[in-house]
């Protein structure tokens, strides 16, 4: 019975060894493309190393030199989904790189980078004949599952924010287009901080909502303001206004439908509150199809 074990549990061992050599592998490659400039550091006159230094990556990733250092040795240590979320955002991974990143250490990507069993293929088709009323699918976390194309036009180019950044709390208090295009911004930014709250009370444990508090918390001075003052505030329907870069003021009256309560998503829906904004909309959806098909001329 013992060398049954033994001759089971060293394949395993053998495979977990192979894939934190891959994983040291892959993070000193990705280390070594990167300038020192592109991530804000100064050159240096003695730099020899090519792209960063480690101490550099563990600093710019908040983890300590040694253990970073260790994981590029292949030890046999632990690694957070929080520490991989942060070392792909230093290395500046791509979306592929940061899926390959997670595969190696065994890891689930939280972020909405990772595809969601919500999001069925008839709700992508649902979304796009709602068009064009602009919807998405959320979780409540605030991350963004899925989209139509007014959607992805209505506060900005949601098409070049990466996967893994499209969540409406980082694009409220980080996006500067976003934040232009919402015409009552501190009064948003409190609202959504509260509702944030509320729910994490049935998710305290869980490390994607961790990662996304901490994020807010590091890069805005404003979330951290809102956040500290503890208030809570449940889903509810209004009206809101945004300016638009290309058609103007709308003013949408905004409803959530629930599609699986037990884990947050809903479906977020837009729909003009008067005439003015549904011209508006058309035009907008009208503006969107026509980029498409230049764009689609182009690659032809």
């Amino acid at each position: 019975m013992t060398t049954m074990v033994h001759e089971t549990a060293a394949p395993a061992a053998r495979g977990s060894e192979i894939r934190r050599h891959e994983l040291a592998a892959f993070l000193r490659s990705r280390r070594e493309r990167i300038s020192p400039e592109q991530v804000g550091l100064p050159r240096g006159v003695r730099r020899r190393t090519p792209g960063l230094r480690r101490e550099e990556v563990a600093h710019l990733s908040a983890v300590g030199v040694t253990w970073y250092t260790w994981l590029e040795q292949a030890r046999d240590i632990q690694v957070s989904v929080q520490v991989l979320d942060a070392l792909a955002r230093t290395l500046l991974l791509d979306a592929s790189e940061r899926a390959h990143l997670f595969q190696l250490a065994g890891s689930a990507d939280p972020t909405p980078a990772a595809s969601c069993p919500t999001v069925t293929p008839a709700l992508r088709e649902l979304l796009r004949g709602l068009e064009p009323v602009p919807v998405c699918i959320q979780n409540s976390r605030y991350d963004i599952l899925a989209y139509n194309r007014t959607y992805g036009r209505l506060l900005g180019d949601l098409d070049a924010v990466p996967p893994e950044d499209r969540n409406c709390m980082l694009l409220v208090y980080t996006n500067d287009q976003w934040r232009s295009s919402i015409v009552h911004l501190e009064e948003t930014m409190r609202l959504m901080a509260a509702r944030l709250r509320a729910s994490m009370a049935g998710h305290l444990g869980e490390p994607a909502w961790k990662m996304l508090v901490k994020r807010l918390a590091t890069e805005s001075a404003e979330f951290r303001e809102n956040w500290e003052r503890y208030e809570v505030v449940n889903a509810r329907t209004k009206t809101k206004q945004f300016r638009n870069r290309h058609v103007g003021l709308l003013t949408l009256d905004h409803t959530d439908l629930w599609l699986n309560p037990e884990l947050g998503a809903r479906m977020v829906t837009y729909v003009p509150a008067d005439e003015e904004s549904r011209l508006r909309l058309e035009k907008l959806h009208a503006l969107v199809l026509a980029d498409e098909q230049q764009a689609e001329g182009i690659r032809r």
